[in-house]
């Protein structure tokens, strides 16, 4: 497997107490050979007992066995091989080998110009009891999860290739492998495992807090604190989603680079409702800072396109500011993004 592969293996195991949610997902790149998982979530590795290292790399079919009907395996191909979406209920098995039966939904993760450069499957294991009415229910769910993820998934691919004229995405997996940790931290928040799906706006303050304190705890390293200060602010969906991967970008970006040879330091983070409507966010850190001339955020690498992008997306203004020590990153989203008080 290429080295990006063994690169994600490597950094992804850092994300092991990142996210609950109890619905499987996996991501999968058709452009390797074999379309091999790139990615799976911790509810696939206590599903399957399966863990990330014996997942990724493989294509998914090593979770079939003698039980597994033909047809379905067929369905699946076909599905995958006209990149459309295909739905299927499969006899798989366990790393013990206990069988359990799946609701299976695949769907192509496309780029802005139509092209499909992942797969996204979200998956539920069918116990006794929801073979019948109750396995609609289920089946809707799954099919609004996939809808959202393989939105998502679109639009960071979009913002990848944005400014560049790039024909294919870079093949940064463990990067990947964060943003999508990101958005699952989202879906979760909106409750879409518990059925709660139908609404339209969540609870941003619950969620950037959340997410600051799981980004903290993976990039985090002895001598550095982080501050955490988020007033409560119900935001559109669409809203927290950018958001939310800005925060990720700026605070990953921070704890990473900011200490460079410096044993401690204090990273904070804040969001506040500004007073005319909209929010404002600021990541600051007292570190080494961003070297002055330098342009930020650097659309030449894909984090900064991915932060330009979203920060367009949401009609939103950058200030980077240098203080005495550090820098400070202070993103405006103007009125429109915030509905009400939690």
């Amino acid at each position: 497997m290429p080295d990006t592969i063994e690169q994600l293996l490597e950094d992804d195991k850092s994300f092991e107490g990142f996210s609950r949610a109890q619905i499987a997902m996996v991501v999968t790149n058709p452009h390797l050979e074999d379309n091999p998982i790139v990615y799976v979530n911790q509810a696939f590795t206590r599903s399957t007992g399966y863990a990330r290292s014996a997942s990724i790399g493989r294509n998914c079919r090593f979770l079939q066995g003698e039980g597994t009907k033909k047809a379905d395996v067929d369905k699946l191909r076909a599905g995958i091989e006209a990149e459309d979406t295909v739905s299927v209920d499969i006899l798989n098995y366990r790393a013990n080998g206990d069988p359990f039966t799946n609701r299976l939904i695949v769907a192509p993760v496309q780029d802005d110009q139509g092209r499909t450069q992942y797969f996204v499957g979200i998956q539920k294991e069918l116990r006794q009891g929801e073979m019948s009415s109750s396995a609609e229910d289920i089946h809707a769910q799954l099919i609004e999860i996939q809808n959202r993820v393989a939105s998502d998934l679109s639009m960071i691919i979009a913002m990848i290739r944005q400014q560049t004229g790039a024909t294919s995405v870079p093949e940064d997996f463990a990067a990947l492998s964060r943003r999508i940790e990101t958005l699952q931290l989202l879906y979760e928040e909106m409750k879409l495992s518990d059925q709660q799906s139908n609404r339209d706006s969540i609870q941003m303050g619950s969620y950037l807090s959340r997410l600051a304190a799981a980004i903290g705890h993976v990039e985090g390293r002895s001598g550095i604190r982080l501050s955490i200060q988020i007033e409560p602010l119900e935001v559109p969906i669409e809203t927290a989603t950018r958001v939310g991967l800005v925060l990720s970008e700026l605070l990953t970006n921070a704890l990473q680079h900011a200490f460079d040879r410096i044993e401690n330091g204090l990273v904070e983070v804040r969001m506040s409702r500004l007073s005319a409507g909209g929010l404002r966010l600021i990541v600051s850190d007292d570190g080494v800072g961003i070297p002055s001339g330098m342009q930020w955020p650097d659309t030449r690498t894909m984090g900064g396109r991915i932060v330009a992008g979203l920060i367009e997306g949401l009609e939103g203004t950058l200030h980077l500011g240098r203080g005495a020590a550090g820098s400070f990153i202070t993103i405006d989203v103007p009125a429109g993004a915030t509905l009400s008080d939690e």
